[in-house]
């Protein structure tokens, strides 16, 4: 039985509807143009995941895809490994080290597609060779890496916001005077200007927290005020007012002035 031949030589085959449809969906993703940005020192850098990077090399010349620091490679398999030659190269101290790949091709026009696996994630690269243009140093920027330093940024933000108040310190007017003895003496009070913050002991629990009176005019008035774990936060920029927990002889009561 023979097969039909077509023009160039090559055996014609027939796909089947699934198949037609996958190599569709595989080319797609290998012709698709994704986000080529410009690196450190001229390398090349491609978003990972997005696209299959193309990466253009050139008999004679090296080109040099750097992986992620302290990533280890299990595999690396060229279609065409005859004309296509892949060395290994490593940068950067023990224990952060990263893997490059040193790519020669042995003459121009040549189109292969490259695997690498490692540690962390599996790279599918085309490789394709020009007699003159080459691509000398190329990079990859990874998603789970911009999520790690938004993490990160958060981290410093929250460490250098004061609980409660959801601003940074700096914002913050601490000039608060607390006088009186309680066992739930606030630990800290400060105000952002609209609300006023009085942080109380750790043990404290919300039944026996103390009634806040604002002084004004002379007068103890009561203001909207809730209490979120150990905090007050009082709907009202305090100047004067008076903390007071039980009554007669057991009565423990803790004045605050704004200034001292």
């Amino acid at each position: 039985m023979f097969l039909p031949v077509t023009l160039d030589g090559t055996s014609a085959q027939s796909l089947t509807g699934k198949e037609a449809k996958g190599t569709s969906i595989s080319g797609q993703w290998r012709s698709r143009t994704g986000l080529v940005t410009r690196g450190a020192d001229g390398k090349v850098i491609f978003l990972y995941g997005e696209v299959q990077p193309s990466v253009i090399c050139s008999p004679l010349q090296v080109c040099d895809i750097e992986l992620q620091a302290g990533e280890v490679v299990r595999d690396v398999l060229v279609g065409d490994a005859v004309r296509w030659k892949v060395e290994p190269a490593t940068s950067g101290a023990p224990g952060g080290q990263a893997i490059h790949l040193i790519i020669k091709p042995t003459e121009p026009g040549l189109v292969t597609s490259m695997v690498v696996t490692t540690s962390r994630r599996t790279y599918h690269i085309q490789l394709k060779s020009h007699g003159t243009q080459y691509m000398a140093r190329v990079g990859f920027e990874y998603p789970e890496d911009v999520s790690a330093q938004l993490s990160d940024i958060n981290a410093r933000l929250e460490a250098s916001t004061i609980a409660g108040a959801g601003v940074p310190a700096e914002q913050l007017d601490f000039s608060y005077a607390v006088s009186g003895s309680a066992s739930w003496r606030p630990t800290r009070v400060y105000s952002d200007g609209t609300r006023t913050y009085i942080q109380f002991p750790a043990s404290i629990a919300a039944r026996d927290a103390p009634v806040l009176f604002v002084v004004s005019g002379g007068q103890n008035r009561i203001v909207n005020y809730r209490m979120k774990s150990n905090m007050m936060i009082v709907d009202y920029a305090v100047d004067n007012a008076i903390l007071v927990s039980g009554v007669g002889w057991g009565q423990e009561k803790i004045t605050i002035r704004r200034g001292g």
